[in-house]
């Protein structure tokens, strides 16, 4: 049954909006009208895609954001563990939605379903709402007959990651707030109060020290070509990113990110802790271990470990145990394989794996919290050394001339 989004008037006057099922745009002004409202604009809402099956929709923030799948996803489940049929379930989620684009998503999802879509296939019309992990999780939950499982299992994989992100953000939050306060209060510095001090002294013709001559010539700089070097900076940066879309350059500069000194472990736990929570997820929804690997590879943001997966799937597709073959690869931790290995000895692997996934998470937080625990007061001590030049170049002259009053 079609989906159609309506604006309407109430008895009182008020303005109404919303979303109604109907078979026609004209069932649906009659539905409105039967609920005493008077209908304004009744537009349908379709699937909006392309010859390829995939989503139409473009434009900024048009896309589920991390905490609205999480929401989508833990309600969904718990409709269905409920014992709610599935249209039922999309028609409790579409009451519940706010943002317009998550009701349009919601009802568009609901009238294909109803339609006789299988969901897997519908989430896949919408690759920017529902990453291919999710698909294949609730492709395999539609093919055992446990939907409701894999979705509970599926909102604690989004729910937990979502978590380790905003540790990760919040961790560097301070780090990054103290780096832009201290950049502005340098260059406001350079820029505006050494020039205006240290311009009385260089009236008086007396000879200015060194770091004093320094520091204007630093000041000079600064105002005159400060915007030439953020221009060549930023475009240094967009030339980087561009070079990097080279799979082979790409590949040598995560290889070297895996062994960089102290952020090299960082980058291997952030890898490693999706890796293994990823391939706890699919493994234990019954997904085929060959489809898990692809899948967790992709989760990847390091090319080079994405190339080591590739490396053990096809080890594995030759009958080589997974853990064998993870540890013929380099990068990943000894800790992650035994618990692999304990796993498909005891026949528990999955449950291996959340053990694996959840030590990884650990140990990327406790890195976390250590790097930026570091940069904090690097950081202080940096700004601090800064000033303090800009402080004893502006100093020195007038000490100087008060010696030669007395």
């Amino acid at each position: 049954m079609p989906a159609f989004r309506y604006e309407a008037v109430d008895a009182g006057g008020a303005t109404k909006k919303g979303v109604v099922n109907a078979d026609s745009a004209r069932s649906a002004r009659a539905d409105l009208r039967g609920k005493g409202l008077v209908p304004l604009k009744v537009d349908a809402i379709s699937a909006q895609v392309d010859a390829s099956g995939k989503s139409t929709r473009r434009g900024f923030g048009e896309r589920l954001s991390t905490t609205e799948l999480a929401l989508f996803t833990r309600q969904l489940a718990s409709l269905l563990e409920a014992g709610l049929p599935l249209e039922q379930a999309f028609t409790a989620l579409l009451e519940q939605a706010e943002r317009p684009y998550v009701r349009d998503l919601i009802a568009s999802i609901r009238s294909e379903v109803i339609g006789g879509a299988a969901l897997s296939d519908v989430l896949g019309r919408h690759p920017r709402d529902f990453a291919e992990i999710y698909r294949a999780l609730v492709a395999s939950g539609e093919q055992i007959g446990q939907l409701s499982r894999v979705l509970s299992r599926l909102a604690d994989y989004i729910e937990r990651r979502n978590a380790l992100v905003q540790k990760v953000k919040l961790a560097f939050t301070y780090p990054a707030i103290v780096t832009v306060v201290a950049f502005s209060i340098v260059i406001f510095l350079l820029t505006y109060v050494v020039p205006q001090i240290v311009s009385v002294f260089a009236n008086t013709k007396q000879k200015l020290p060194a770091l004093t001559v320094i520091m204007l010539a630093v000041s000079d700089f600064v105002r005159h070509y400060g915007i030439v070097v953020l221009v060549l900076l930023i475009g240094a940066w967009v030339m980087w990113r561009k070079a990097l879309q080279n799979i082979a350059l790409k590949t040598r500069w995560h290889t070297w990110l895996l062994t960089a000194p102290l952020y090299g472990k960082f980058e291997r736990s952030l890898n490693t802790s999706r890796f293994a929570s990823t391939l706890a997820i699919t493994t234990g929804s019954g997904v085929p271990i060959l489809r898990a690997l692809e899948t967790s590879r992709d989760t990847l943001s390091n090319v080079a470990m994405r190339q080591l997966v590739e490396e053990a799937s096809d080890a594995v597709r030759e009958g080589v145990s997974l853990a064998r073959a993870l540890s013929a690869q380099k990068h990943f931790p000894p800790m992650l394989i035994h618990m692999i290995r304990a796993g498909e000895i005891t026949g528990e692997l999955p449950a291996m794996l959340e053990r694996a996934a959840s030590a990884q998470e650990a140990d990327l937080e406790r890195r976390t919290l250590t790097i930026a625990g570091l940069l904090e007061p690097a950081l202080i001590l940096a700004m601090g050394v800064v000033v303090l030049l800009i402080v004893l170049a502006v100093l020195m002259p007038i000490i100087e001339i008060n010696q030669l009053v007395r």
